[in-house]
């Protein structure tokens, strides 16, 4: 079966689904529950299944103003639905962005093909597919992989709309429906970080194309009256129920989550202009060994319509995120369909030039850096064991080895001049890569997970209806999710009533408050069994902890 027969009618569709789903699906519910935002998400939307409340997002008794209540509802229908009711399988929050990365990755697909043709637009939805960023979003219960399906849409139907324009017609209605209807969906998602991407894409094309003397007819074409009226329907019922509701929410997300972003590095995660450009041979491989290639591929044709949206897509948001002093590596990944776009299309349409640029020392030069890349990649694992309990258990082997068949793939196309390689080779060997990453390597480390250790613990010891535990000193969110809505989160003296005050109740105990809790309990005259201890690595601090499980009196049988 050649590459060009893959691309071909349903057979295409049927592929690319089955890539997404094997690159997604293992480990999403063995893989364990991450802090700090999956943990908080994921919570969240437990509370709002447990209450009832679909309005108000809350973590415990905290009113949560940081994203809309889009992503909650999608994670809700998935608990309620596949997931049986069960608020406490994470798998089924996490399938919404499973499912949203892989129709991010078809959508890609279809609206890409009349800009860039159908063996371009299958070859960028592989290489946007098996990114490590877009793999890894698509296993956590977050915001970031079904804004990028939202993104996709938007985007995709606005490429359609300014091609259309630029051959002096007029889209249609339904097209910029679909632009619209995916806009409002995306804002109750993540709020304005696709308006912010739109805008900048319509101010770089107009820019663009007034210098090139090109007139695109793109605001007719977007029939904005009763475009804007359909993102407000879908947007809006909910920013006004929940300020009706009593909430701060609109305020509270400007004040508390965007300007702090924007003024200043938030929750130190900060860095200087240009840290994503150095982390995308890592965040966006393997797929960027074609990138540089692209990138001077697009500006070469950058009066082509297609090329153009993307590069209008691309940079300028680009720049604006390297700008803004908060920074996380997932903050870009709605810029990668762009960039997956630009490297398929040099891979297919330029073929002939690129055939002559990997013979050059910069080509060869970047495939060392692209093979440097991978093989610290393949090593995240074996260092994470080292880092958590010194020593390396044989499963974290397992992704290096397979990381091997990625190089390999990736290597064999370079030397063998061919593009198509280049991406479809190493994009199938991620997936047994990233499969034994997410599946088997990670979860064997259990010292990465101390919460899942103390979920287990506790569960051994806390009798069916039993008091909820108090915690001292480790306050994670997994911790939060791990042991139930009503874990109470306090200090030493806390914990130490928690167990005066409930016969039968546990406590667990971080090593640096034993000393305090049990000067606690002897003030109140009460003694306490230790149940076990859990030792592992707070990822969120990069510090050992040490958990010890306490009930009050003696041990029971």
């Amino acid at each position: 079966m050649t590459f060009d027969s893959l691309t071909i009618g349903p057979r295409a569709y049927l592929i690319l689904a089955l890539l997404a789903l094997a690159l997604y699906l293992p480990g999403i519910n063995v893989f364990p529950v991450t802090d700090r935002d999956e943990a908080r998400i994921a919570q969240a939307t437990r509370q709002m299944v447990e209450s009832g409340d679909y309005i108000n997002i809350r973590f415990q008794n905290s009113p949560r103003n940081k994203k809309p209540a889009g992503i909650h509802w999608l994670q809700a229908a998935a608990v309620l639905g596949p997931g049986g009711g069960d608020t406490a399988a994470i798998w089924a929050y996490r399938l919404p962005s499973a499912l949203g990365a892989m129709a991010a990755v078809l959508a890609l697909f279809a609206l890409a093909r009349p800009a860039f043709g159908r063996q371009a637009a299958f070859l960028g939805a592989v290489i946007l597919g098996s990114a490590v960023l877009t793999v890894a979003e698509a296993h956590i219960a977050k915001t970031d992989a079904f804004l990028l399906f939202c993104v996709i849409v938007a985007q995709g139907s606005l490429m359609g709309i300014y091609r259309t324009g630029r051959a002096g017609a007029r889209a249609s209605l339904a097209r910029a429906m679909v632009f619209w209807a995916a806009l409002g969906a995306a804002i109750m998602v993540k709020g304005p970080v696709l308006p912010l991407i739109v805008a900048l894409t319509l101010a770089a094309l107009a820019m663009a194309d007034r210098r090139a003397g090109i007139r695109a007819n793109l605001w007719a074409g977007l029939h904005p009256l009763p475009g804007l009226a359909l993102t407000l329907a879908i947007a809006a019922p909910w920013f006004i129920a929940v300020t009706l509701g009593g909430s701060d929410f609109i305020a509270g997300a400007v004040t508390g989550d965007l300007l702090p972003k924007l003024l200043g590095a938030q929750e130190s995660h900060g860095g200087p202009p240009g840290t994503y450009l150095a982390l995308a041979p890592i965040t966006f491989w393997p797929g960027v060994l074609l990138l540089p290639f692209g990138l001077v591929w697009a500006w070469r044709n950058r009066r082509d319509p297609g090329t153009r949206f993307c590069l209008a897509w691309l940079i300028p948001a680009w720049l604006a995120f390297e700008l803004i002093p908060t920074k996380l590596p997932h903050y870009v990944l709605p810029l990668y369909p762009a960039a997956a776009l630009l490297a398929a299309a040099a891979a297919i349409h330029g073929r002939v030039w690129l055939t002559a640029a990997l013979d050059r020392w910069p080509a060869r030069a970047w495939l060392a850096l692209w093979c440097l890349a991978g093989l610290g990649l393949a090593a995240v694992a074996p260092a994470a064991a080292i880092f958590a309990s010194g020593a390396i258990p044989a499963l974290a082997w397992a992704p290096p080895a397979a990381a091997g068949l990625v190089l390999a793939a990736g290597v064999a196309g370079h030397i063998r001049h061919d593009a198509r390689l280049m991406a479809w080779g190493p994009a199938s060997a991620m997936v047994l890569f990233l499969g034994l990453t997410f599946a088997a390597a990670l979860p064997a480390i259990e010292q990465l997970w101390p919460s899942a250790g103390v979920g287990a613990l506790v569960k051994a010891h806390r009798p069916p209806g039993g008091a909820p535990v108090a915690a001292a000193g480790f306050h994670e969110p997994s911790l939060v999710f791990a042991l139930g809505t009503k874990t109470v989160l306090t200090g030493a003296d806390g914990a130490a009533r928690h167990l005066a005050e409930r016969p039968g109740a546990l406590a667990l105990i971080e090593a640096g408050r034993e000393a305090k809790f049990r000067a606690a309990l002897r003030q109140l005259g009460v003694t306490a069994v230790a149940l076990g201890t859990v030792r592992g690595i707070n990822l969120s601090k990069g510090k050992a902890v040490s958990l010890t499980l306490y009930r009050a009196g003696p041990a029971g049988p």
